[in-house]
């Protein structure tokens, strides 16, 4: 069957059916043709609150799944509680953690190798310890100290007037530095490879997926702070300081696009060697210098050749769509979060749509 990737939308949004699955985030899912592909896709979305209604929305186009934020909060002896709490908090909303973003736990500074680095990566290992005994296996992090995740403008105009974010880097280096100031790559490199040594050997004790973000841009330096997870040889220098099964990757496609790797290839190795534990389903329309997201039906990238890429690749787990635009009415103040939710309704749409006529499992 010859589909394309656009194609996919009509129809899609009216076949949204709820699959409610386990926590362990069994390899079973939905789909409406038979096919020998080993994969199973969880839909996910990162939401705020439980009470939030994108929760409702989310719930509505069957959606069950949700990547928490924060979750262990307190002194770390009531992380277990914490975590405890938050996760009957969503199951009352009828929905369940596939992972955590963002940190359980704040992190900047270990990042930035501050003296209250050691606090924070002792943190994260009670962190580890609290999410696991209460049945959430998978981390996503990143290492970008100092400006995180960076956007230059939240107000570019994309298809119908819909508002997307960009960046720019002749914008990003009239922002000036951050509180950090100047950290050099061999800085940084010190930093993760501590980071790595002394917190994966807790990972592998209570079987907790470090899922590592790439840089968002992957450009370095970017307002004086090195960018080192910018490239799969990078990626590969991270995981070999402690080779372990759950040292691996939050595959967030249009970064690998901005590497300039060819993301097919790289996707089918690293699902091939079970190293993909979280997707980040986005597309961008640019180069690492300057780029805007755009919605996932209309960017350069085959999103329907790269989800079979995951499918046949035995990837098991949660898919998010990220990063979609602000339709009218939804950007706060004329800006644009990227974290708006009906952009996602369309994404979550046409993901489906592409794996029922692929015969990709889903749940």
């Amino acid at each position: 069957m010859n589909v394309s990737r656009r194609n996919m939308l009509q129809g899609s949004v009216a076949t949204l059916v709820g699959a409610g699955v386990g926590t362990a985030l069994p390899a079973q899912g939905k789909s409406t043709k038979k096919s020998n592909n080993k994969g199973c896709f969880y839909f996910t979305e990162l939401l705020s609150s439980p009470q939030s209604n994108d929760v409702t929305i989310s719930k509505q186009v069957g959606v069950n799944y949700v990547i928490a934020g924060n979750t262990c909060r307190g002194r770390k002896e009531q992380y277990i509680d914490s975590v405890r709490q938050a996760k009957e908090g969503w199951a009352k909303a009828g929905m369940q953690i596939a992972g955590v973003e963002g940190h359980p736990v704040p992190f900047e500074n270990l990042k930035a190798g501050t003296e209250q680095a050691d606090a924070e990566i002792e943190n994260t290992k009670w962190a580890i310890e609290a999410l696991s005994k209460n049945g959430i296996n998978m981390i996503c992090y990143n290492f970008m100290a100092g400006p995180g995740w960076t956007r230059t403008n939240q107000a570019v105009p994309e298809r119908g007037g819909a508002l997307t974010s960009e960046f720019d880097y002749e914008a990003s280096v009239k922002l000036g530095p951050t509180r950090f100031g100047e950290i050099s790559e061999e800085k940084m490199w010190k930093n993760v490879e501590k980071f790595i040594k002394e917190v994966m050997p807790v990972a592998d004790k209570f079987k907790m997926k470090m899922a590592l973000h790439p840089d968002d841009p992957p450009t370095s330096p970017l307002r004086g702070v090195a960018r080192i997870v910018t490239s799969k040889r990078n990626y590969e220098r991270i995981m070999a300081m402690y080779p372990s099964p759950y040292n691996g990757v939050t595959f967030c496609q249009a970064n690998f696009v901005l590497m300039k790797e060819d993301i097919y290839s790289l996707a089918k190795e690293w699902c091939d060697r079970k190293k993909i534990f979280f997707v980040h389903y986005r597309d961008v329309e640019g180069d690492v210098k300057h780029f805007h997201e755009t919605f996932h039906d209309n960017g350069p990238t085959d999103m329907v050749r790269i989800l079979e890429v995951y499918s046949k690749g035995g990837f098991v787990g949660p898919i998010r769509p990220d990063h979609a635009p602000a339709l009218a009415g939804e950007a706060q103040g004329g800006r644009a979060s990227g974290y708006t939710i009906g952009g996602k309704v369309l994404a979550f749409g046409y993901m489906r749509g592409i794996m029922d006529s692929l015969g990709l499992k889903y749940a």
